[in-house]
């Protein structure tokens, strides 16, 4: 009989392909793949701890496996299983410590555990490795979306983020590589990919001599791959954006216009605080320079609320760049401490009210704007990648999303599938919708 393996993932994007890529070793070791709920004989569970609520889903997750089968292996791998190492070790609900870097040992480290019983660690000093740990993956949960982890780690070290501890420096993922499991995916009928890093835009920067390359090689490297129709980039830092990268990149028809530029505050003395590498006006001219180049493209960003020492002048200056640059959407996250940070540290620590209150006027600012962005299209015929069949309003739809990354549904037929890519005619909003845009599809 098979062992029975079930998954859960917590976190980012790096995260969930590293979850997949994990899922696919224990099934070509002959684990059976079972869902996340009682009677599985083990549970991996992929912790995030990018933020203390993240670090308590993270246990509690952890906690409700045991609950599931109290006999069965519980494995904890990820951020929070490297950051807080010593903790789990504490944890007699925990049977088995993977840290970064050591999710390719899984298979053997499990079928240890399931002859010896003994609990087992295995967490590497990630600050002072350069490997980057070699994953694969050949399908993905999305079916026509697929995901790429490219690089890991990040030298950033901004006051307020445990990443860099959890991930190590930069590492990128070797250029054959990537492009070899692209092209497996492509042959698989994926269309679209999605690059994606702990810290994309240092892609390639730890390469050097023939190996040396960078994020714009590695794109148009992508580019070239048969069966791929649209490339999407994960967040980039404005650093890496100038004339000459955003004009390269529009002369890649698949890439499509469609960026997440990360901010974290629209105010200037915040940003020093966070030890960001820009000022708003830096920032402004990054966005003016990926608008002139792709017109009409869809800007997303990050913005924390209640950093240590914002005051309420700081946050009205914060809010009304936002507001400025029209973004089509704004990710909100009120400032979380994490112990062994600099921000934890600092003067000016604000009450939790404080900081939601905050990320309120933000998230309401957030969806003006991102509806704004979508009446825009209203009338306008755009190319849409189906993904799934859905019923809303008592009908049939199909629904994926733009180029720009717009949802947009298209009443069913029998001519049209999931994967294919059609263009469409805008027409309206499905009743109730904040920004579902619906239309017909153009023969």
């Amino acid at each position: 009989m098979k062992v029975k393996a079930a998954l859960h993932n917590l976190g980012c994007k790096v995260n969930a392909y590293e979850t997949e890529a994990m899922q696919q070793m224990l099934e070509n070791a002959g684990f059976e793949i079972v869902p996340f709920e009682p009677g599985a004989d083990v549970y991996v569970i992929n912790t995030c701890s990018v933020t203390n609520i993240a670090d308590r889903k993270s246990r509690q997750m952890l906690h409700k496996a045991r609950k599931m089968n109290p006999d069965a292996i519980v494995v904890a791998t990820g951020c929070y299983a490297q950051t807080d190492t010593e903790q789990l070790s504490l944890d007699e609900g925990v049977d088995l410590i993977l840290g970064n870097n050591r999710k390719q040992t899984l298979v053997e480290a499990v079928e240890q555990l399931l002859q010896s019983r003994k609990k087992t660690s295995d967490v590497i000093d990630i600050n002072h490795t350069c490997e980057y740990e070699p994953l694969n993956i050949h399908k993905t949960a999305e079916h026509v979306r697929a995901f790429i982890k490219v690089q890991d780690g990040c030298n950033q070290f901004c006051t307020y983020c445990i990443i860099p501890y959890a991930r190590g420096r930069v590492r990128s993922r070797s250029l054959p590589d990537i492009l070899q499991e692209v092209a497996s995916l492509a042959r698989r009928g994926y269309q679209e990919v999605v690059l994606t890093g702990i810290h994309l835009s240092s892609y390639g920067t730890d390469f050097s001599g023939e190996d040396k390359t960078d994020l714009l090689s590695l794109i148009r490297a992508v580019h070239g791959v048969e069966g791929i129709r649209r490339i999407r980039l994960g967040s980039l830092e404005p650093g890496i954006i100038t004339e000459e990268f955003a004009g390269s990149l529009a002369l890649l028809p698949k890439v499509c216009p469609h960026f997440h530029l990360s901010l974290q505050s629209g105010c200037d003395a915040t940003l020093r605080r966070m030890n960001r590498k820009y000022d708003t006006a830096a920032y402004r001219e990054k966005c003016a320079i990926l608008r002139k180049a792709f017109p009409g493209c869809a800007l997303t960003t990050d913005v924390i609320t209640g950093f240590p020492g914002e005051t309420e002048e700081e946050f009205d200056v914060s809010r009304r760049f936002v507001e400025e640059m029209h973004f089509f959407e704004t990710h909100i996250f009120p400032y979380s401490k994490r112990r062994g940070t600099r921000a934890a540290s600092m003067e000016g620590q604000l009450t939790e009210a404080v900081k939601k209150e905050r990320a309120d006027v933000l998230i309401r600012l957030s969806a003006e704007r991102e509806r704004e962005y979508a009446e825009g299209f209203v009338g306008r015929t755009v190319s849409v990648l189906l993904e799934e069949k859905v019923l809303l309003e008592g009908r049939e739809w199909l629904t994926g999303h733009s180029r720009e990354y717009l949802r947009v549904s298209v009443p069913f037929t029998e001519e049209l599938a999931v994967n294919d890519i059609i263009d469409v005619r805008v027409t309206g909003f499905l009743a109730d919708s904040h920004c579902n845009l619906t239309g017909n599809s153009i023969k």
